[in-house]
């Protein structure tokens, strides 16, 4: 079902991509985390917006989408031009020297309000470090991840 879907949401973006008169490549996958679409093309940057609020929207209109036809929902994880692969990378990197200053100085560490994205990426790079966790606080939009020591 999750292939399907994920079929299903590529061929929207195909039509968007069309309607807009803008070129781009497609590739669709899938993984333990659900479906994967990753947008390729020099005129896409629109599409990502500033720090990537439009392709926040994108993605959920894909996912509302692909609801609307399958009537399940569907974990869809939308990326144009590598940008969310390069914000993960970026965070990845801030979390881990976070967490080497925490297991040094065993104080915590409170990041800012994240969005449920980041604030998995955040828990999921903590969990490989020993001497550290994370815990969630607050509700959302304000919800945010504290870095602790073990």
């Amino acid at each position: 079902m999750v292939e399907a879907d994920t079929e299903r949401a590529g061929d929207f973006l195909e039509g968007l991509l069309d309607a807009l008169d803008v070129d781009g490549d497609i590739t669709t996958w899938v993984d333990e985390v659900g479906g994967h679409i990753d947008l390729e093309g020099s005129d896409l940057d629109v599409l990502v917006g500033s720090n990537g609020e439009t392709l926040d929207a994108l993605q959920e209109l894909t996912r509302l989408a692909v609801l609307r036809q399958s009537k399940r929902r569907v974990r869809l994880l939308l990326d144009i031009n590598g940008f969310r692969a390069r914000q993960r990378e970026r965070l990845v990197t801030i979390v881990k020297a976070t967490a080497e200053q925490v297991i040094r100085t065993r104080e915590d560490h409170e990041f800012q309000p994240m969005s449920p994205a980041e604030r998995k990426i955040v828990h999921d790079a903590v969990a490989a470090i020993d001497g550290a966790r994370t815990e969630s606080l607050g509700e959302d939009p304000h919800r945010r991840v504290v870095i602790r020591p073990t």
